[in-house]
């Protein structure tokens, strides 16, 4: 689940991102930056009643999706996916955005001028160029998303063998009075979120010690 959804946040969060670092400023801009933000500060279980109201078939879009589209997203993997996906989103568009912005605004001037467009730039020069800090951005949100709680009970409940995941099993567990088992779900927890937050960090701190030598 956390990686279906890493790979669909990843090209909306390359947009998006590119978007706020060299889009053209507009009315509601502010609005819209803020919308991308907000489920890093919403409580995950708005986020998810959000997602339930689009996804269900109590809103005509939702009726829509169900019943014409055919996409039935509510208790299936799928659907926890993109709810981790939404609550994950927002660090990877920060972390790539100040990735983006890093570059020199020169190079991209050249590209210009030579007539290349907007998405030319972006896949030949800005993406190679802040690689380094889209791998971090997928990185913790490949580890936001595999933490996800709220959200995905909310859109996909908790179904052992299907939609459950590692922190609602953990959550079972405890519920349950199962502590060896809440213990193990833990420790496995813990030590994933610790060697991606450290693999992160210390890659980091190798890119920095580079560009010091050079």
């Amino acid at each position: 689940m956390a990686g279906a959804a890493t790979v669909l946040l990843t090209p909306l969060g390359i947009l998006g991102a590119w978007w706020l670092a060299y889009g053209r400023p507009f009315r509601g801009k502010l609005l819209v930056e803020t919308l991308l933000t907000l489920p890093l500060v919403l409580p995950p279980t708005v986020v998810g009643f959000y997602l339930l109201l689009m996804f269900g078939r109590g809103t005509a879009w939702g009726r829509w999706l169900n019943d014409v589209a055919g996409i039935r997203l509510l208790f299936t993997w799928q659907g926890a996916a993109v709810a981790a996906a939404v609550m994950a989103l927002p660090l990877f568009i920060r972390t790539a955005t100040a990735a983006f912005a890093a570059i020199d605004r020169e190079l991209l001037e050249v590209g210009q001028t030579l007539g290349a467009r907007n998405l030319t730039l972006l896949i030949a020069v800005i993406i190679p160029l802040s690689y380094r800090g889209l791998i971090a951005g997928l990185v913790l949100a490949f580890a936001r998303a595999l933490g996800e709680f709220g959200a995905t009970l909310m859109v996909a409940g908790s179904i052992p063998g299907r939609t459950q995941t590692l922190p609602l099993a953990l959550y079972a567990a405890v519920q349950a009075g199962r502590d060896q088992e809440a213990m193990h779900y833990t420790l496995l927890l813990s030590f994933v979120a610790f060697v991606l937050l450290g693999g992160v960090g210390a890659y980091q701190g190798q890119v920095a010690r580079r560009r010091g030598e050079t």
